[in-house]
Parts: structure tokens; C-alpha cells; sequence
């Protein structure tokens, strides 16, 4: 009680800490019955009025500041305005027009941008090639006024804008609002491989402009591989050859492509960054050339490429050349290549761990914890955030819930973070690397964490804290509305409790997916000790149903890595460990799984092996209470490279778009 008291006071003098409808519901419920029937019932409108107008608390990255103007009209659409904007802010502009907005001279409704030296009380630090993106949105009855530092800064008021737009059902508007935001970290990224896995120009465009709502700001674009080399080399054309891919042949993009593509993605605030892998995983290049990477004859070569990628990529201020997981036989390299990239104009990120000099680098990207920060240079951390090894819920909680490096804001050594998709995996369908990865949730929960900053202590997701499931509300809302139309796998899940009992211990935890130890236990904590052969966990709980109903429900016992050619475990079976699970003591069968018994090599498609590629189980449930349980034996599963001794189980409506909203409560015995 005390600290919902300290809350509500706190509340008094900074408003915009009320982050949720859930902390707003808090307060109300503690001072409701602490108050006379006067101040009850204005409660209880100003309970209906924070429902009625629930666009703040979805905001996605929450804003740094935010005072709600509570009895302020809202700023209606749908009208004519006066927009002035010394920037000509395109996303701006769009933003008025779609919204309904005729756009005229004179009117007493205007949209004022004013450039301005600095943000009273932002953050900021230098990194080449970012602008600083501080703003200052001001919302009144006819009057929205937006300050920035940069043209930048007006594109993230516009992404806010959008958000707080969002979702209405009648005439649209914006609430009376005052938000000044900064982001903590400077770098927000995600990352495709196409060089194994093709992505066409509009998917790839498609996500610049969804997730640049949540103000990513960084498209790392992996463009060669082993498999295949997808940028046009026009003095080359042998390597963009149909018979020199292994995979998705002949799919390259066409340098026009890569200009196009780059231009639409600065209207939105992304900057790309184009990545040659040199002089590793480079077998496409050999196939094309009749030579390696590492000769003199392929230095003359890649130094074709890079002028011919550098006019392609006009904007780009890095050039990734990759530069990991190979042995370098031919020393000079890297080092001319590198001089060669900086003579063109442009600066050079690579790889680290690397077999390059990540000391001489511009940028370094932080990819295992084999690989340290770099003194002195900019440093992005991808560490854990390879969303190919991701199960739906766990790992994307602790996507977001890992501080980056460890700090809670960035510094001219700590750029930021870019969560990555290696789709060594064949998959059968962009849906299925979007589906399969988490890579919405995975990617907006990474660049949350980034613009929000925060020292958190090391993430235990078996025990989901308030702030994720605030997180989880915002992202949920946008799902329904903006991701509407995405294949997004990711339910509710902070609601889930569970009691686990272990060696005659019993311990508790929450969450759709658990760890009960986790396959990166250095550094993401699981729930129980490591076991040992023959050892059992008993998993159960309690679920409360108010009628009698078929729902469906999301079961998993292994989440397969797609960057691993694993074994699938025979009929019967939910993995090699022997795991079971009963509702009301029917058990649940393993589904009949398509490579059973057979190892899944890479050029296989994954078909039911991952939760997300499959139907949700349709069960049936009892009015009232409902047990689940399961039993875990843990074993050493030498089939399988990633040992995830983990369960996930959700109940869903039938499709699987929703969790259904269910008490989940474990046993008391």
C-alpha cells in the first residue's frame, strides 16, 4: 500500500511517470477506498476517461517525459490545417494527409516545426552518421507544435504522432499531449540475411515502415553468402549468376534496387548499412570467380566491388565487410580494403570476434561473448540478440529486459544494438522467417530497451517483472492495429504462473515459456540448477475457465534454432528428453511430425518441428478450475546442439492470435 501511496504522490508532480492503464488502474484501486463518495466518483471518471483515451500508455518506445493535459481538447484530424515546416518533413506531411487533413494556407488549425539549438533536458552523444534525434511534441486544441535539433528529430515526433493517432474507431485525433523524447542509445537496428535467404525489395520496404513506428533506425542489410551473392556487380555479372547460388537462384537486387531502397528507407529515419562478407563465408564468390577472396587477382576484384556498392548505397556512412569466422591467409587484406573503403568516402564497420583488426575498424559489432567491447571506437552489442535461436516468449522478454553492454544509456563507445535473423534454415516463405523468428517482437523488443535506456540487474525471465508486461500491453496494442496484418505469433503471457517442483524443492515462476535451464546459462538465468541424468522436474497449475469451451493452446518442449541441422524425435514424442503433459489428467499426444525420426539439414524446410510453424492443439475446457501438468525429465540430448530444457504452454483462442484472458493459478498442495 505504501508504495502505490509513494506512486500517487509521485504522480502529483510528474505525470508522466504513469506509464499504463495498469498503473493507473493501481492508484485508483488503493485511493478509491481511502476517500469520501465525492472524490470516489471522480475517480471513477477519470478511471473511464484514461480507457477512453488509451494512446499514451501504448506508445512504443515508451518517451523519455510525457505530461498528459488532462481536460485538454484533442487536436481533431480529419480538417484543414496551416502545416509549417522548414525540414519538409515527407513522413510529416504523409502523416496529416492520410490521416484526413487537407492542407491549406490559412486556418486556424496549424503544425508548427521549429528547429532549435537543443532540447531542454535530452541526451545525446556523437556517432558518425546519426543525427541527433531529440524532440519536443506540444499538443493543444489547434495547435501542435514540434521542436527539434535535426530533420531527424521531426521525423520521430511525426513516428509519435502516428502511434498517438492510432487505433481510433470514429473521427481520429490527438490527444493534449507534451512528450519530450530522446533516445538512450543512438544505434537501433535489425538485420536481414539475404544472402542466404532472398527477401524481396517490397517485404524488405515493408519492414522499414513498420518497424520504423517504434523508431528503429538501422537496416543492416547482409547481401552475400555462401549460398549466394544478391548485389549486382555490373563489372561482375557472373556473381549475381543463376548457377553460382545454392540457394533462391538467380534472386539478386539490382543496384537501381539499393539506391531506391535506401531513399525510401531515409524518409523514415533508417540509415542502411550494406555488408560484404570478406573474406569469410564466401564460397558463392569462389563458384562466380574461379578464384578466392584472399589473392591478388580477388583483391582487385572486391575493390570493384566496394566503388560499385559505394555508388549504390549514395547515403550509407559504413560499409560492413563482414571479416569473421575465417582464416586469413593473405594478411594485407583487410587492412588495403579497409584504406580502400575510407578513400571512397566512407567508414568501415566490422565484425567482432574477427579475423580483422577490429582497433583500426570505425565501428566494431559485438556478436558472441567471445567478443569485447573496443576502446576507443563505437561498438554495437548483437550479443544473445540472434533471433534465429529465439523461442516466441522467453527470449524476446529478455531481448527486452537485457540492459545493452550493461549500461543504461549509450556513450561515444556504445552505439547501440541490432538484433539479427541468420537464416541458415532454408524457410519456406518470408512469413516464416518473420513467423518462426519472433521478429517483430524480438526486433521492437530489442529497440525498446535501446531508446528507453535503464539499468536493469541480469534478466531472469522466469519470474516476468510490472515493466515487461507494460512493455507487453504497448506492443500487444500495436499487433491489433499497425502489425494487424503481420504473421506474429507472440500472445500475452505475463499472466502465467506456474509451481515447479524439483528435488524436493518448489520454486515458482510466470511466463508462456520457462527455462528451467537455459542453453546460454552464463548469462541468461534459468530456473532451476543444471541437471543430471534422471533428474524430473513436476510442472503444474491451475486455470479457471467461466464456461465450458474449446480453446486452443500453444505447446512446445524444444524451440529449434534455425541455424541448426537438428534431429526431430519420433511419433509420440514431444523431444528427446521424454517430457509429458496432461489437462485434467487427458494426456496431450505430440503431434505426427512431418521429419520425424530424421535429421533437418539445412536446405530442408523446418515444417512442424518449431510451435510457430503449426496450428494451435484445439482442447476442450471445464467450467471452473482446469490442472495442467507436466512432467520434464532432464537428459542429455546429443541430437540436439542447443539443449533448451524449457516447456511453453499457453491457452489461446482457436487461431492462436490471442491468449485468452484466464486465471492462472498453481496448486496450493
Amino acid at each position: 500500500m505504501n508504495e502505490n501511496a509513494n506512486y500517487f504522490r509521485d504522480l502529483k508532480k510528474k505525470p508522466y511517470l504513469c506509464r499504463a492503464n495498469s498503473e493507473k488502474m493501481a492508484c485508483i484501486a488503493y485511493f478509491y477506498n481511502k476517500v469520501g463518495p465525492r472524490v470516489q466518483f471522480g475517480l471513477l471518471l477519470w478511471f473511464f476517461y484514461i480507457l477512453a483515451n488509451a494512446r499514451v500508455p501504448h506508445l512504443l518506445p515508451q518517451p523519455q517525459q510525457i505530461f498528459e493535459k488532462n481536460g485538454g481538447k484533442m487536436f481533431l484530424l480529419e480538417r484543414k490545417i496551416v502545416l509549417i515546416d522548414p525540414t519538409d518533413c515527407q513522413l510529416l506531411r504523409d502523416f496529416f494527409e492520410e490521416n484526413g487533413c487537407e492542407l491549406v494556407e490559412k486556418s486556424k488549425n496549424r503544425v508548427e516545426v521549429r528547429l532549435v539549438e537543443a532540447i531542454a533536458g535530452a541526451f545525446d552523444y556523437r556517432l558518425d552518421g546519426y543525427e541527433n534525434e531529440a524532440y519536443r511534441l506540444d499538443v493543444a486544441e489547434n495547435l501542435i507544435q514540434i521542436e527539434a535539433v535535426t530533420p531527424t528529430g521531426v521525423i520521430r515526433a511525426a513516428q509519435t504522432l502516428q502511434q498517438l493517432a492510432e487505433g481510433y474507431k470514429s473521427r481520429s485525433a490527438i490527444e493534449a499531449v507534451t512528450i519530450t523524447d530522446w533516445p538512450a542509445f543512438k544505434l537501433r537496428g535489425f538485420m536481414h540475411d539475404c544472402g542466404r535467404s532472398f527477401i524481396p525489395i517490397d517485404d524488405l520496404k515493408r519492414h522499414i515502415r513498420l518497424l520504423s513506428r517504434f523508431k528503429i533506425n538501422t537496416f543492416h542489410w547482409h547481401l552475400t553468402e555462401n549460398q549466394a551473392w544478391r548485389f549486382e556487380v555490373k563489372s561482375y555479372p557472373q556473381l549475381t549468376a543463376a548457377k553460382s547460388m545454392t540457394r533462391h537462384a538467380g534472386q539478386f537486387y539490382t543496384q537501381e534496387e539499393c539506391r531506391d531502397l535506401e531513399a525510401y528507407a531515409r524518409q523514415f529515419g533508417i540509415v542502411v548499412i550494406p555488408e560484404i562478407d570478406i573474406p569469410g563465408h564466401s564460397a558463392a564468390f569462389r563458384r562466380a570467380m574461379g578464384h578466392d577472396m584472399q589473392t591478388r587477382q580477388g583483391l582487385n576484384v572486391l575493390k570493384t566491388v566496394l566503388a560499385e556498392l559505394v555508388e549504390a548505397f549514395p547515403q550509407a556512412p559504413y560499409i560492413h565487410l563482414g571479416a569473421d569466422e575465417v582464416k586469413i591467409t593473405m594478411p594485407e587484406l583487410l587492412p588495403t580494403l579497409t584504406a580502400w573503403v575510407r578513400s571512397l568516402g566512407r567508414k568501415v564497420v566490422v565484425w567482432n570476434p574477427s579475423a580483422a583488426d577490429v582497433e583500426k575498424a570505425d565501428l566494431v559489432q559485438v556478436w558472441s561473448r567471445a567478443g569485447q567491447m573496443v576502446s576507443g571506437r563505437p561498438n554495437i552489442d548483437c550479443r544473445l540478440n540472434y533471433l534465429n535461436h529465439f523461442d516466441l516468449f522467453s527470449d524476446v522478454a529478455a531481448n527486452y529486459l537485457r540492459p545493452i553492454f550493461d549500461a543504461p544509456q549509450g556513450s561515444e563507445e556504445m552505439a547501440g544494438t541490432i538484433a539479427c535473423v541468420w537464416n541458415d534454415h532454408v524457410l519456406p516463405s518470408v512469413a516464416d522467417i518473420e513467423r518462426q523468428n519472433s521478429f517483430y517482437a524480438g526486433v521492437i523488443a530489442s529497440a525498446s530497451r535501446a531508446w528507453q535506456g535503464g539499468k536493469l540487474s541480469t534478466p531472469n525471465t522466469q519470474h516476468l517483472t510490472p515493466d515487461f508486461a507494460d512493455w507487453e500491453e504497448r506492443f500487444l496494442f500495436h499487433k491489433a492495429h499497425s502489425l494487424q496484418n503481420e504473421p506474429i505469433v507472440y500472445v500475452k503471457q505475463s499472466h502465467l504462473r506456474w509451481k515447479i517442483r524439483f528435488k524436493g524443492k518448489t520454486y515458482e515462476a510466470s511466463g508462456a515459456t520457462v527455462y528451467l535451464n537455459h542453453t546460454w546459462r552464463q548469462h541468461v538465468a534459468g530456473l532451476l540448477p543444471l541437471g543430471q541424468s534422471g533428474d524430473t522436474a513436476f510442472v503444474s497449475t491451475r486455470v479457471y475457465s467461466p464456461e465450458e469451451q474449446k480453446v486452443g493452446a500453444l505447446i512446445e518442449f524444444q524451440n529449434y534454432s534455425r541455424s541448426d541441422a537438428d534431429t526431430v524425435p519420433d511419433y509420440g514424442r514431444w523431444d528427446f528428453r521424454g517430457s509429458r503433459i496432461w489437462l485434467n489428467g487427458v494426456e496431450i499426444i505430440a503431434p505426427l511430425w512431418r521429419h520425424h525420426g530424421q535429421r533437418v539439414d539445412h536446405e530442408t524446410p523446418l515444417a512442424d518441428e518449431n510451435m510457430a510453424a503449426r496450428k494451435p492443439f484445439v482442447l476442450h475446457l471445464d467450467k471452473g478450475w482446469n490442472t495442467v501438468r507436466m512432467v520434464l525429465p532432464y537428459a542429455e540430448t546429443p541430437k540436439i546442439r542447443l539443449n533448451k530444457w524449457m516447456f511453453t504452454f499457453v491457452f489461446t483462442d482457436l487461431e492462436g492470435r490471442r491468449a485468452l484472458d484466464l486465471d492462472y493459478e498453481p496448486p496450493t498442495d
